[in-house]
């Protein structure tokens, strides 16, 4: 009696290079946290992606109206991704990012002058930037972000804070 021999094929799937943890774009920065200050200050990125803050944060919500930078980095600090928009960006970009941060309540979106690139998105040392509203690395790092590891005092209040706008 003769047996078949049938040939076992074992696939292996793996993640070559597996990029989850990287965006291309990503850029990341290093700063102390619960630097308290008043006053206007000057930061490193345009817009802002960690540093010296104001002693308030910004209320976590959506902007029509541009933000103080100062309250806006003390949210980043609380665990919140800042997503910013140049001003002329149209009406049809601004609802695909309102669309984006919905639901979200460590969020953040405003415009914001002098940027050079249509949006961009902040969190406690990290910032990307997109050219399109619809561009799917704004979705990824919410994700990763929000309420993120790089945050200091994540899960801190993003309400009871600073409410205005500038």
């Amino acid at each position: 009696m003769k047996r078949a021999f049938l040939p076992i094929l074992l696939l292996t799937l793996s993640a070559c290079g597996d990029k989850s943890d990287t965006l291309d774009g990503l850029q990341t920065f290093t700063y102390a946290a619960g630097d308290h200050r008043s006053g206007s200050l000057v930061y490193a990125e345009n817009p802002p992606a960690g540093g010296a803050h104001n002693a308030l944060w910004q209320n976590c919500g959506v902007y029509t109206q541009p933000l103080y930078s100062e309250y806006a980095v003390h949210s980043l600090e609380h665990g919140a991704v800042w997503i910013t928009y140049r001003p002329a960006l149209d009406a049809a970009g601004v609802a695909q990012l309102k669309t984006l941060v919905d639901g979200r309540p460590y969020t953040l979106l405003s415009p914001y002058g002098g940027m050079d690139t249509p949006i961009a998105a902040s969190a406690w040392g990290a910032q990307i930037k997109v050219d399109k509203a619809d561009d799917a690395r704004l979705k990824a790092f919410l994700d990763k972000y929000e309420q993120g590891p790089t945050a200091p005092e994540r899960g801190a209040a993003c309400t009871g804070g600073y409410s205005n706008v500038r």
